[in-house]
This record gives structure tokens, C-alpha cells and sequence, in this order.
């Protein structure tokens, strides 16, 4: 049962109206930054990112101090940016080094950057303040580069929902019984609750599915001769990050209690960038612990792809409920235990960053 307080809290996670700052974001793909300025925009903050001429990122505020024209409309002139509206030139620290027709370029004349750094494919920005940055924070998976698993490249997902209703949805291995009916979920003999633990900015929530047919994006991967065990790890990095560590072996062999050497076992990678108050982009990888293979990766690319346009068919249908003028009443359950965890600790990251009353 949950208290009266879990409870409010449930109804008004959606209002939130601000984002945690001191953290590092996931903004774009690696593959997609280069020697071209490339607008993204995050935590209602829009930025302009490139790669210096050693291969380097850079990241500074889109817009020129001068008329507030994007410095994405401008152009590369080695590493600084020129505005393309009236010829201000920046470097990649924001400073102004140029200002057509005078000597010098105005004191006032300056533009934000931002710490950048790569990791799992990924850019991260750090939106807070810099001199708390620190690049040994940022997210990465050891299985990324351990040589016995190998990596799916996935999609950037556009989403018309606020990126904690996406989280919900990663902390929450509830739902795949109904959303996912075709490619993640199966039915089996025994089922055991649902469990959560937090530490610190971290949260994970599991369940086992016991004695059960394989799920159908296991489909050809291992013939177990039989039914399977299979679990779901859900681990949540506050703001923005969950990885669902899911498998299967074979039913009776110990893998609920830790014998998982004959299984097959995936890590969905989940970086969601939060746009704003109702969008969000969901950048996703999959790391399974068997070999490249370009029919197996693509078969399964396409089935998490549906998969994960199932959820933001619902997502999105549920921010245009709650952008609706009108007072919902709203109803918590028990299995809201662990989303509500979860927006806690971004509430709690919030609010550590208030000036003290």
C-alpha cells in the first residue's frame, strides 16, 4: 500500500517544471557530431556542438550575444564558430576573438560553453556548473568493450513526453506483459513480485519470469531444449540513464541464484536527452553476449525498434492526457513503487541545487 505522501507524489511527478543541472547528459550520437555545426537542444537549453580540427567536441551556447542569431546558422572557420548574421567569431571557450570593423572584440561579447566528453558512443554535455564536472562520473557499461559481447547500434527515438515518463516506463518491468505481447514478453509457470533497492542516485528494479518459453526476440539466438528462467534488471543512473540487463537460461540451472555461464543475455542501453517540459529523445544500444552477425543484429534492431515504438505510442498518448485543461483523478498501486523512487531522486538532485532557503 502506498502512503499518502508516495501518493501525491505520483499525481504531481508530471508537473515538474525543472531539470537537475549538476549532471552529465546524453545529447547525440558520436557518429552524428563532426565538422559541421549541429544544433541539439537539452533541458530547455540550445547548444551547438562540433568537432574541433584534432578531433575533439566543443560545446557552446546557440546564440550570438549580438542579436541572439544561432551560432548553428554560421559556419567553421578552423575551431571557432562565425555568425553568420553579422561575423562575431568564438572559440570553442565561448571567448569572442572577433568582431568585424573593430579593433577589438567587445568585453561583453562571450557565449557559454560547455564540458563535452564521449562514452559508449555517446556525447555527454555537462549543463551544470563546470567546476563540479568530472568526466570519471560519466556513464559507461564495461560490457561495452569486454571482446565476449558485442554491440547493436540502435536509433535516436523522438518522443512527445517528458523524459520521466520514459523513465517510468525503464523502471517498470511490469508492463511488458502488455506492451510488448510480440517481442519481449512470455509467460511462464512462476513469476516472483517485483523487488527494488536504491543506492544513492541509483535505483534497480527486477523480476523473474520462471519456466517459460523463450521471449520472441530470443527467438534462434540459443536452443535451450526446453523452457527457460529469465530475468529483468532494470538499473536506473539519475537523470537520464537505464540499462535493462534481460536473459535466459535454461530453466533449473541456477541462474537466479547467479549460474548464468550458458545463457543468452542483452543490456538495452537507454540515454535519454530530456528536450524540454514534454519532449525527449531516446538514444538506445543493445549489447548481447554473443558475436556480431549482420542477419542476427538486424533482425534484432528491427524487433527492438518496434518494441520501443510500442512504448512511445503510449507515452505519447499519456502526455497528451496530461496536457489536457482539466483535473484527472489520478490512482497509485503498488507496482508504482519504483518509478516513484525514481523521480525522487531527481527531485532530490533538484533540490540540492536551490540556494539554501
Amino acid at each position: 500500500m502506498l502512503s499518502v505522501e508516495d501518493a501525491d507524489i505520483h499525481r504531481k511527478a508530471n508537473k515538474m517544471k525543472k531539470f537537475a543541472l549538476n549532471a552529465w547528459y546524453p545529447v547525440a550520437w558520436s557518429r552524428d557530431i563532426g565538422r559541421t555545426l549541429a544544433p541539439r537542444r537539452v533541458i530547455e537549453e540550445d547548444l551547438v556542438l562540433y568537432r574541433k580540427e584534432d578531433g575533439q567536441l566543443a560545446a557552446l551556447e546557440d546564440a550570438c550575444p549580438h542579436r541572439l542569431v544561432p551560432l548553428s546558422l554560421g559556419r567553421l572557420r578552423g575551431d571557432t564558430v562565425e555568425c553568420g548574421y553579422h561575423g562575431l567569431t568564438f572559440d570553442c571557450s565561448g571567448s569572442c576573438v572577433r568582431a568585424p570593423g573593430m579593433q577589438s572584440p567587445p568585453r561583453s561579447a562571450y557565449v557559454r560553453s560547455f564540458p563535452v566528453t564521449e562514452s559508449m558512443g555517446m556525447v555527454w554535455v555537462w549543463m551544470g556548473d563546470p567546476d563540479k564536472a568530472d568526466v570519471s562520473e560519466v556513464f559507461h557499461l564495461p560490457e561495452y568493450d569486454d571482446p565476449a559481447y558485442s554491440v547493436v547500434h540502435g536509433d535516436a527515438l523522438p518522443m512527445q513526453a517528458n523524459y520521466l515518463s520514459l523513465a517510468d516506463n525503464l523502471c517498470d518491468p511490469t508492463h511488458v506483459v502488455y506492451v510488448h505481447q510480440t517481442t519481449l514478453a512470455s509467460t511462464g509457470a512462476h513469476e516472483t513480485r517485483v523487488e527494488h533497492e536504491r543506492t544513492g542516485k541509483r535505483l534497480v528494479t527486477w523480476r523473474w519470469v520462471l519456466d517459460g518459453p523463450l521471449i520472441p526476440v530470443f527467438e534462434g539466438l540459443k536452443d535451450f531444449g526446453g523452457n527457460v528462467d529469465r530475468w529483468h534488471y532494470y538499473h536506473y543512473h539519475a537523470p537520464s540513464v537505464a540499462v535493462i540487463d534481460f536473459g535466459s537460461a535454461k530453466t533449473g540451472t541456477g541462474a537466479q541464484e547467479g549460474n548464468r555461464s550458458d545463457c543468452i543475455q542483452m543490456f538495452a542501453c537507454h540515454f535519454i536527452t530530456p528536450v524540454d517540459e514534454r519532449t525527449c529523445v531516446q538514444h538506445w544500444l543493445c549489447i548481447k553476449n554473443s558475436p556480431a552477425d549482420p542477419v542476427v543484429d538486424e533482425r534484432l534492431t528491427t524487433s527492438l525498434r518496434f518494441a520501443f515504438n510500442e512504448d512511445k505510442l503510449i507515452l505519447e498518448a499519456i502526455q497528451r492526457n496530461e496536457d489536457k485543461k482539466r483535473q484527472w483523478n489520478r490512482t497509485a498501486l503498488g507496482l508504482d513503487a519504483s518509478s516513484i523512487k525514481m523521480r525522487r531522486i531527481v527531485e532530490e538532485m533538484i533540490a540540492d541545487e536551490l540556494p539554501a532557503a
